[in-house]
């Protein structure tokens, strides 16, 4: 049977749904916000992905330029607000925002292109089945590591603060003292994407050569398709983790160089979280 005849219903969705609601009731005594959470991201994840899906299926009958940078941009925006709104420390909503719409769009959103332009070279180049698809996977994988790159500096400067100002009192520049911060943050960054490249065909099949290969393409086309992939994003993360790094830390201190920790809550300790 040719995977494209293989259609899961209603019925079969359910099942799934139901296993996580019951994941979220054993979780439930331990911590009622864990399982809230699982349940509101699952209906969250089932609704937009819907949601997706009929814009996409309106994208794809209708190719247009416009229609495709309007839905790359609301991705984008999703995204670089999804990068901070978790964080345990938060800055000023705006300064924030644009750190991780600036890295996202520096990680991952000018590689899409070039790799649309130069390396798949489809006519026309933006056809919605190849651009908002090949978006997507590196906004998704991108978005981890600039998310954990920022989390880890944060959590390290308050961490580290009494560190940090005795290096300033002695002289140090703000780049000096907040070095092994900055290094400890990237190196957290690229960890998930070292760890899917060093798996990849050993210990886990990635996403798009799964799909691939269950719509019947040839397993070494969905190979080349993977590679290319996986190089992407880990370069799309490096990139943008190296991006956040530099504006995360720049905005821990005023312009006489002192740090300032007061700029950022702590959602943890004021209960908003």
């Amino acid at each position: 049977m040719n995977s494209s005849d293989v259609v899961i219903s209603v019925p079969e969705l359910a099942l799934g749904v139901l296993l996580v609601i019951a994941l979220a009731a054993v979780c439930r005594p331990l911590s009622r916000q864990t399982a809230s959470g699982l349940v509101t991201s699952m209906g969250r994840m089932c609704l937009q992905l819907t949601l997706l899906g009929l814009v996409l299926k309106a994208v794809f009958d209708n190719v247009s330029l416009v229609w495709v940078a309007l839905v790359s941009l609301v991705m984008l925006l999703a995204a670089g607000r999804e990068v901070v709104i978790r964080q345990r420390y938060r800055g000023p909503w705006a300064s924030d925002w644009r750190t991780g719409l600036t890295a996202m769009t520096s990680g991952c959103f000018l590689l899409t292109l070039l790799a649309l332009l130069v390396v798949i070279e489809h006519e026309p180049w933006y056809h919605p089945r190849y651009a908002i698809p090949l978006l997507g996977m590196m906004l998704g994988n991108t978005m981890t590591g600039i998310a954990l790159t920022i989390s880890r500096i944060l959590e390290g400067a308050h961490q580290q603060a009494p560190r940090i100002q005795a290096r300033l009192a002695l002289g140090d520049t703000w780049q000096d003292a907040v070095r092994g911060v900055r290094i400890d943050g990237i190196r957290q960054g690229l960890l998930p994407v070292i760890n899917m490249m060093a798996a990849s065909g050993l210990v886990s099949l990635p996403g798009m050569m799964t799909g691939q290969l269950l719509a019947g393409a040839d397993p070494m086309d969905a190979v080349s398709y993977q590679i290319l992939i996986i190089l992407m994003i880990a370069t799309g993360a490096g990139t943008g983790s190296l991006i956040a790094a530099h504006l995360t830390v720049r905005q821990l201190f005023d312009d006489r160089e002192r740090l300032r920790l007061d700029y950022y809550r702590d959602v943890d300790s004021d209960g908003s979280r």
